[in-house]
């Protein structure tokens, strides 16, 4: 009976032991998922935008979080329907290894919010990947941010970017450092992969 006795505690001990270590791979594995926030407009964002990117980050691996001006369904110019996961003055940007403007006219309600511009500069001071699309751009050109950076935006806003000091190149995408611009929803898959491959070099597929 005590053979018994003792056989049956090293087996506690083991499966105690096992859980313990599953917890903390699992823990350990979650510290370091690689984190996406996209920022969309309350009303008319740009939805190949918001689908293209989202799909490619998470066939990829990535955490994506959306995060709007406040905790209400959101829709896109061509209907598309989503609720965000945070209300945009409670964002941190160190928790995200990606933070990302996305496009549509709404966009617009981002370009001289104060909120929009706080996170911008915590972005590139905790050394974030920093993206925007379409007309998203703006909204770091009005934060100062792109200051002698080479970027890209709505071929129409071409003069607004220069008037930040931007390097305007007219390319469907740009890179300069971890700023990362596209110029419209066409542009949506490179300018996601890019971001990937930034935040996780050699994991696109």
């Amino acid at each position: 009976m005590r053979f018994i006795s003792i056989r049956n505690r090293i087996a506690l001990m083991l499966m105690v032991v096992s859980l313990l270590l599953s917890i903390s791979l699992g823990a350990f594995a979650q510290l370091h998922e690689k984190k996406i926030l996209m920022i969309i407009p309350l009303k008319d964002f740009w939805d190949m935008e918001l689908t293209k990117l989202k799909e490619i980050f998470e066939q990829n691996g990535l955490v994506v979080t959306i995060a709007s001006s406040v905790m209400k369904e959101a829709e896109g110019i061509f209907g598309t329907k989503i609720n965000p996961d945070i209300v945009l003055n409670r964002v941190r940007a160190s928790l995200y290894d990606a933070i990302i403007f996305l496009g549509g006219e709404g966009a617009v309600q981002y370009w001289d919010d104060p909120l929009a511009h706080r996170l911008v500069k915590e972005a590139l001071k905790e050394g974030k990947v920093l993206g925007a699309i379409s007309i998203a751009p703006i909204i770091l050109a009005n934060t100062n941010v792109l200051k002698g950076k080479r970027a890209t935006v709505w071929p129409t806003l071409d003069n607004r970017l220069k008037c930040s000091v931007a390097i305007y190149t007219g390319n469907p995408v740009e890179v300069d450092g971890k700023i990362v611009t596209a110029d419209s929803p066409n542009a949506a898959e490179e300018f996601g992969r890019t971001i990937l491959n930034i935040v996780s070099p050699n994991m696109d597929q």
